[in-house]
């Protein structure tokens, strides 16, 4: 076991996405800039991820050719591939049967039947790359593709040389992703059937691995303040809240940061033309550029343009749009949107641009290189979450200068307020409909001005969040966890 830390700590992370390697969501971003953020702190941070088909990394080195390891009456044998980057070691787990597949979680709308032996081994060799490779003062589990780690150290390796001082921290980035399995699935993941008892791993008539991180680690965090409240009310619990609230001592909320090498109006490359705070010209050219690329009249220029850039899901909040379109079209604006999920918003985002081809774009899929483009070019960003645990997009969108429209839950509460953008409270279209019409009164004002000033001043860079990670890495150390 590595030495009790003081104000440097050997981290190993472990997660299911990390940038630039594979993302599909916040926590790709979370995994591709904390780590590089805390090893800029001097931590020696090391994150170990799955090594998927679709992985985009490189050269690989061999860290270990095999690491061989039971999970339930499975047989496993495991390559260790690694790579170096921004100070940072990853560790890929190549196991083809799990991870040679066309998706990460899944395909043709469907998760694999079999993720909860996928990542669960990912687990398994996480505890062999932490015996062998890399001794961490501290195990830093993401989600529940992670979750099964703390049961394992807690219930199966117990007493175990290797982990008996082993440190735990388990980071909620969605509290609605539980990873559910059906009760059998216990025996395939080498835990004992007594942890499928709803005073354990049991949750809506089946087990899940989210609870195991929530019961099994010294501490928890989630991805704001605000979402860490949330999270211990029937609301927003997702029938997890009692347990949440018994553990409250141990949670706190950490604001997921922006990564300004990458999201940065003076420096992106992807974008129209560059610009800062001061030098607002650009922005126009980026506005321009978009409608152009967007398929929309030019002569919208001088209206307000409102971006979305987002996951579709049922969080997401687009059902409100759904209930109000005629009436969003109705007003003096053009709507462009990208993102993909869930079809039915798919469907009615493409029928909204065909009603009204000469007022709203609609880009189903994900490209990068958009997501860059729609915030530099739009005056607004549209973000009416149902819940939102933190979001980057509202965040990326302030540096822009690209005010967000918001539901006031979650993290996007935490990051805007009354000078950067626009929030409604109860989850209603009449109400998204409001604060819209009362952003649009001053649109182009002496006050907007103001307020991309005041956008594009705010710092929500990973430096500060490290920082309240490093704290927690400190408080296990300080106190009696085990």
């Amino acid at each position: 076991m590595a030495a009790t830390i003081g104000t440097v700590a050997k981290i190993l992370m472990v997660g299911s996405e990390a940038l630039p390697f594979v993302k599909s969501g916040g926590l790709g971003h979370v995994l591709g800039a904390l780590p590089k953020a805390l090893a800029g702190l001097g931590h020696q941070v090391a994150v170990v991820l799955p090594r998927y088909r679709s992985l985009i990394a490189g050269d690989l080195t061999v860290a270990q050719e095999r690491l061989g390891f039971a999970l339930g009456r499975s047989e496993f044998s495991a390559r260790i591939l690694s790579q170096r980057r921004n100070d940072v070691t990853y560790f890929f787990v190549q196991i083809p049967e799990l991870y040679d597949r066309t998706g990460v979680y899944g395909e043709n709308g469907g998760d694999y039947p079999d993720n909860h032996v996928r990542f669960g081994a990912l687990c398994r060799a996480a505890l062999g790359i932490a015996h062998q490779l890399f001794v961490p003062d501290v195990v830093h589990c993401h989600d529940w593709q992670a979750g099964l780690l703390p049961a394992l150290v807690r219930q199966v390796y117990r007493g175990h040389a290797a982990y008996q001082d082993l440190k735990l921290i388990f980071t909620i980035h969605n509290l609605g992703y539980q990873g559910l399995f059906p009760a059998a699935a216990l025996e395939g993941l080498s835990l004992p059937p007594r942890l499928a008892a709803l005073d354990s791993l049991g949750l809506h008539g089946s087990i899940s691995l989210l609870k195991s991180g929530l019961l099994y680690s010294d501490l928890l965090t989630t991805v704001s303040p605000r979402y860490a409240d949330e999270i211990q009310t029937p609301e927003f619990g997702f029938g997890l809240e009692d347990l949440l609230r018994r553990r409250q001592a141990d949670l706190t909320g950490i604001l997921n940061g922006a990564d300004y090498t990458e999201w940065n109006p003076l420096t992106d490359g992807k974008i129209a033309a560059r610009y800062d705070r001061e030098r607002l010209a650009g922005k126009r050219e980026c506005k321009r550029a978009l409608l152009r690329e967007m398929g929309l009249p030019a002569d919208l220029e001088n209206k307000p343009l409102i971006g979305i850039v987002s996951r579709f899901a049922s969080q997401k909040g687009f059902d409100l749009v759904a209930q109000i379109p005629h009436e969003v079209a109705a007003e003096d604006l053009a709507l462009v949107v990208h993102g993909d999920g869930d079809r039915a918003t798919e469907d009615f985002f493409r029928w909204f641009a065909a009603m009204y081809p000469r007022k709203v774009a609609v880009r189903v899929g994900f490209h990068d290189g958009l997501a860059h483009r729609i915030h530099s070019g739009s005056d607004m960003l549209l973000v009416p979450s149902r819940y939102e645990p933190c979001g980057l997009a509202q965040i990326h969108s302030l540096r822009y200068g690209t005010l967000p429209l918001v539901r006031a839950t979650g993290g996007l509460d935490d990051t805007i307020d009354g000078d950067t953008g626009f929030k409604f409270w109860g989850y209603t279209s009449s109400e998204l409909l409001d604060c819209l019409r009362a952003a649009l009164r001053i649109y182009g004002s002496p006050r907007w001005n103001e307020m991309q000033q005041a956008a594009m001043s705010r710092d929500f860079s990973w430096d500060g969040s490290a920082r309240l990670y490093s704290e927690q890495y400190r408080r296990l150390f300080a106190s009696n966890y085990c």
